[in-house]
């Protein structure tokens, strides 16, 4: 897997419009959820998009926010397998990755998610712990979790 981070404006075109298209795809098609899957923190400066390649096609995604944006520490969301790469633990690549840019960025803080509820045990498995009990979040159950800071 070939790691690629850039912010919205590094973004050329035809990749922008790769992870786009395979963002609706999933979260939107795939999960039958009619959401506003973009949104403002697409191009906030400090948001990371982080894209995995693997032969040039792309396979894994993760949107990593800053402090604040959405919750009080950093956050990792909008977390993606592509369906013809999810049987290669490229999941398990992509939060770690993730986990290290949210610590290298924003050294002090924890990092938050809000979790599918069927995912709890995945994100554990990387020392994300949960602090909300379930809830909807456009029709789909989530829990919040947290890493904290060493």
């Amino acid at each position: 897997m070939e790691w690629q981070r850039a912010t919205f404006d590094t973004l050329d075109t035809r990749t922008l419009f790769t992870l786009m298209k395979l963002r609706v795809d999933v979260f939107v098609v795939e999960q039958a959820c009619a959401y506003p899957e973009l949104d403002t923190h697409d191009t906030a400066p400090d948001t990371v998009h982080l894209l995995g390649w693997l032969n040039g096609e792309l396979a894994a995604y993760a949107r990593i926010l800053a402090p604040g944006a959405s919750y009080a520490g950093s956050s990792i969301g909008r977390v993606i397998i592509a369906p013809a790469h999810r049987s290669g633990r490229w999941g398990h690549q992509l939060i770690r990755q993730a986990i290290q840019i949210c610590q290298q960025q924003w050294p002090e803080q924890d990092i938050e998610i809000g979790a599918q509820a069927h995912l709890p045990h995945f994100y554990q498995k990387h020392g994300f712990v949960s602090f909300s009990e379930p809830y909807l979040e456009d029709g789909i159950p989530h829990i919040d979790m947290r890493l904290s800071t060493p």
